[in-house]
């Protein structure tokens, strides 16, 4: 067993950031509170039984909590007179993004079994892991090392600055990711979680629609008829991002790439570029593969930014600093 969690520990280890380990360990759990990580999955599993789509969120709010202030649960805290617009009231999290429930649900239980010992920022981590397992029927299977703090800084400005937004060309995006430590290639297959979930028509409508774009043409009279001309606060519908197989984690949103179906700007410009198009092609030929190569980018992104020592805690409630 002790070789076992050593071989675990390594290969994660190797699939983390390569300037270190930030002190995360596969199975961080096992002594402190040896059920956390069932617990959480157990919460995870009861949420995508009632609405599957809010596995895409759990997905998502991985990547912007670690995008911004690095994998600290920032993106968890509400707002409190000392901070009135945290990161969870920033455009590219509100309204759109989803789980927040899950997550307050997950730390309930492990409080319950194990009081001041389960991070937020592990409970995200893991969340998004097994919605990951969950929505892609089992083909996407890592484990995720635990032993992240949770942070106490939280601003809304901070996420359009490090957020890629789903107008941004190439040179942007690759630019955002390598700003996290993450490569081109890392971007190229995060991108396929747009597989899953919903979009607000406001998301696209004006760069995709009215602008002139490379949309296929059956795409962009589909979102037509679903989408208003203007969006606004109050009339801003959403859709599917994958409408071939919009319930499932799969390579099938690289196929949507190729035939030119896909939403955003962000999608449109794996394109163009010779390496980020032949990677495209790669992922939309070998399903098997790409889900490996998710399941490592995962890990990688989920060690941006760790905190440690007196730069976090572990909160009594997600939502608020201690």
């Amino acid at each position: 067993m002790a070789t076992s969690i050593k071989l675990f520990l390594l290969v994660s280890c190797a699939l983390l950031l390569a300037t270190a380990c930030h002190g995360l360990q596969v199975g961080y759990y096992s002594k402190t509170c040896p059920k956390a990580e069932a617990l959480v999955r157990a919460e995870v599993k009861k949420a995508l039984r009632t609405n599957p789509g809010v596995g895409a969120g759990l997905i998502r709010m991985l990547f912007h909590d670690c995008f911004v202030e690095g994998c600290d649960a920032s993106v968890l805290l509400d707002p409190t007179q000392a901070n009135l617009k945290p990161e969870k009231l920033g455009a590219p999290n509100n309204p759109s993004l989803r789980g927040f429930e899950v997550i307050d649900a997950a730390k309930a239980a492990v409080e319950k079994a194990c009081p001041g010992t389960v991070s937020c920022a592990d409970i995200i981590a893991f969340a998004g892991r097994d919605a990951s397992y969950l929505l892609s029927n089992a083909k996407v299977s890592f484990h995720m090392p635990g032993g992240r703090l949770d942070g106490r800084k939280s601003l809304a400005s901070e996420t359009t600055t490090f957020l890629p937004g789903p107008s941004s060309n190439l040179s942007s995006l690759v630019s955002a990711f390598n700003t996290k430590g993450l490569g081109v290639e890392d971007m190229v297959v995060l991108s396929g979680a747009h597989s899953i979930g919903r979009s607000h028509c406001s998301s696209f409508v004006q760069s995709r629609l009215t602008s002139p774009s490379d949309i296929a043409t059956s795409l962009a009279s589909l979102l037509r008829k679903q989408c208003p001309a203007n969006p606004t606060t109050g009339n801003d519908p959403t859709v599917s991002q994958d409408v071939v197989s919009p319930g499932t984690l799969d390579n099938q949103y690289y196929k949507n790439v190729l035939a030119r179906k896909v939403l955003f700007t962000s999608d449109a410009a794996l394109l163009s570029a010779p390496n980020t198009a032949r990677m495209v092609r790669a992922n939309a030929r070998f399903a098997g593969s790409w889900e490996k190569k998710f399941a490592k980018a995962m890990v990688k992104m989920a060690a941006i930014g760790v905190k440690t020592g007196s730069d976090g805690e572990i909160r009594r409630s997600c939502r608020l600093v201690n």
